[in-house]
C-alpha cells in the first residue's frame, strides 16, 4: 500500500472541509471507530463535494457518474465520541473520470485518507467530461501534487 503523499495531511490544502459526528454504533469491540465506519464518513462527505458542482444539477438524464475504485489508508485508530473533520478536493481530472481526495482529522491528527476515482457515463458507455463540469471541477482542485 502507497503511503499518503505529506500534503494529503494538511487541512488547508483542501478546498471543502465538514464535521461530522462518530456515533457509537461507529466502533468495534476494541472501542475505536470501525473500517465501515470510516468508509461512511468518507462517503458522505464526497456526497457533499459533489453535491456543490452545479452543472450536476442539471446534467442530461442519460449522463451518470459512478465510483470506480475507492482507497482508503488508516493511519490511526478513531475514537468515539469525538467528532470527526472530513476535507476534501479534486486531485486529479482526466478525459472521463477525475480522483477525490479526502483526509479525515480527528483531535489535530489526520487519522485516514481516501481517493475515489469518478467515472462518467453516458447512455452507458465512459464518455468525455463536459466543459462546464471540468471548469467546475477545477474550482474544487487541492493544493498538492499528483
Amino acid at each position: 500500500m502507497a503511503r499518503p503523499e505529506p500534503w494529503q495531511l494538511i487541512a488547508e490544502n483542501y478546498p471543502v472541509s465538514v464535521v461530522m459526528q462518530t456515533r457509537f454504533q461507529d466502533i468495534d469491540p476494541n472501542r475505536h471507530l470501525n473500517n465501515v465506519a470510516f468508509a461512511a464518513l468518507f462517503e458522505n462527505a464526497r456526497v457533499r463535494l459533489n453535491r456543490n458542482l452545479r452543472p450536476w444539477a442539471d446534467r442530461p438524464r442519460n449522463e451518470r457518474s459512478m465510483i470506480a475504485a475507492v482507497t482508503i489508508n488508516y493511519l490511526r485508530e478513531g475514537q468515539y465520541p469525538d467528532d470527526v473533520e472530513i476535507s476534501s478536493g479534486v486531485s486529479r481530472i482526466g478525459r472521463s473520470s477525475y480522483v477525490i481526495t479526502q483526509a479525515m482529522f480527528q483531535n489535530g491528527q489526520c487519522i485516514a485518507t481516501c481517493d475515489s476515482t469518478i467515472v462518467c457515463r453516458t447512455d452507458g458507455q465512459g464518455k468525455p467530461l463536459r466543459q462546464e463540469v471540468i471548469e467546475e471541477l477545477e474550482k474544487m482542485r487541492t493544493n498538492g501534487k499528483p
